[in-house]
């Protein structure tokens, strides 16, 4: 990483949650500022760079969810949820509109450390080349990704993908034959290095199998492993 101080926006109207956040991260030699609603929020992003973007869901106004698509438009910061709501389904809209982690409140402080550095490390490795081994395009068993532009197509045409779902089904066919535990997903396919609800991942391979079969793709291609996980069948 660079040796400039890394930058991060905390966004929470609760005063005492910015005030502990901001204080553990600077004594870790962030620089930190802080936003109370997404308006504010997104108005920094526009003009400062941020390596992380710590965003509450319930804001006041336009809330945490919103506020990431926004900043999805334009962006690629890392953003970790914070909230009081810690839901299977909670996570799942969180991943979806694109956020990379998710914290439920309360939470200690080097749970925060953890996540926050863990998400910082995968953006640098991102950036900086690392692990672009992938091929641009792969072909299992009749579907075709482009890795490049995150489209997925098979002889019936285009499946129509969330960006969490063409994620999950490249991890898969990169993997094909391989049996891939949830935890493995978890982690290989969003990053997610300290999700301990595994069933978010149960939720995505339903949609993700309902995808397939609506475009006249064989959904069982995503084959159940009792115990243990998912596997992409070759054949």
């Amino acid at each position: 990483m660079s040796d400039q101080p890394l930058r991060i926006l905390v966004v929470d109207d609760e005063l005492p949650i910015t005030e502990f956040v901001s204080y553990n991260l600077k004594k870790e030699g962030y620089i930190v500022d802080v936003a109370n609603d997404g308006d504010s929020a997104l108005a920094m992003v526009s003009e400062n760079e941020y390596d992380l973007v710590i965003l509450d869901v319930m804001l006041p106004g336009m809330n945490g969810y919103e506020v990431c698509k926004r900043i999805r438009a334009t962006s690629s910061i890392p953003v970790l949820f914070l909230s009081a709501r810690d839901t299977e389904l909670d996570k799942v809209v969180g991943l979806e509109i694109g956020g990379d982690d998710y914290l439920a409140k309360p939470f200690g402080v080097r749970e925060l450390s953890a996540r926050v550095k863990a998400l910082l490390r995968r953006a640098h490795t991102e950036h900086s080349g690392i692990n672009h081994a992938t091929p641009i395009a792969v072909e299992v068993a009749g579907i075709e990704l482009d890795e490049a532009s995150h489209h997925a197509t098979s002889a019936a045409g285009p499946i129509d993908l969330t960006p969490r779902e063409f994620e999950l089904l490249s991890c898969l066919m990169h993997n094909a034959g391989r049996v891939l535990s949830r935890e493995e997903l978890l982690r290989e396919a969003w990053g997610w290095e300290y999700l301990v609800e595994t069933k978010t991942v149960d939720t995505h391979v339903k949609r993700l199998r309902d995808k397939l079969e609506a475009a006249k793709v064989d959904p069982a291609l995503v084959e159940t492993v009792r115990g243990y996980g998912y596997r992409f069948r070759t054949e």
